[in-house]
């Protein structure tokens, strides 16, 4: 698994240049609107995982204090120079999300936002942010999921084929189910654009 994960790093590096420009594509086509759901129920200390070149930072509220970790050096990179374009103030760390480097109990909200579909073992992230919220704290996700269409489902095992070797990428996981195994209350949840993308507010 060790080396699995050096070659996805290597990959998320080698992406992170035009990560912004594909990504947008993206967020037009399938997530308008989902970036600012998920950071406008951030509250308190915010842990971002996946944080990537920080797209999201922009759209935190203002009082929320934010650090955010990633896997790929050079989408830190990005995202440092976001956030010194923003004046924001942001701890940005290396980390995976296996094994969070914070004390239990250390913040208010962990946002997700679609990057749980890459991350390897779900249930050990999940337990890690778990274990990271203090009591009564919120995990805030979006992520494209397993369609409820089995034409759909079997082009997404298709893709699957090759973003999974490539990337780590999974087309067919469904969280929801994971973060409720966790332990987590989901308290809010709605399914999009006919059930492929999903989010969710789920309480510790």
């Amino acid at each position: 698994m060790l080396d699995r994960r050096e070659k996805w790093r290597g990959y998320w590096d080698d992406q992170a240049a035009g990560y912004d420009k594909g990504m947008r594509f993206w967020d037009r086509l399938l997530y308008a609107g989902q970036r600012e759901w998920v950071c406008e129920r951030a509250v308190g200390e915010v842990l971002e995982v996946a944080v990537g070149t920080g797209l999201n930072l922009p759209l935190y509220p203002e009082d929320v204090r934010l650090t955010g970790i990633d896997i790929s050096d050079r989408m830190l990179e990005l995202a440092r120079i976001r956030a010194d374009e923003l004046r924001r103030e942001v701890d940005l760390r290396k980390g995976d999300a296996h094994h969070l480097p914070f004390d239990d109990g250390s913040f208010d909200t962990v946002v997700c936002t679609l990057s749980m579909c890459a991350i390897p073992d779900v249930d050990r992230a999940l337990g890690e942010i778990h274990r990271v919220l203090r009591p009564g704290g919120r995990l805030v996700m979006v992520d494209h999921v397993v369609s409820p269409n089995r034409v759909l489902r079997l082009v997404q095992g298709l893709i699957e084929r090759f973003s999974i070797p490539s990337a780590g990428e999974h087309q067919r996981r469904r969280p929801i189910e994971n973060v409720r195994a966790t332990g987590f209350v989901v308290s809010e949840t709605q399914r999009l654009k006919r059930g492929h993308v999903e989010r969710l507010v789920a309480i510790r």
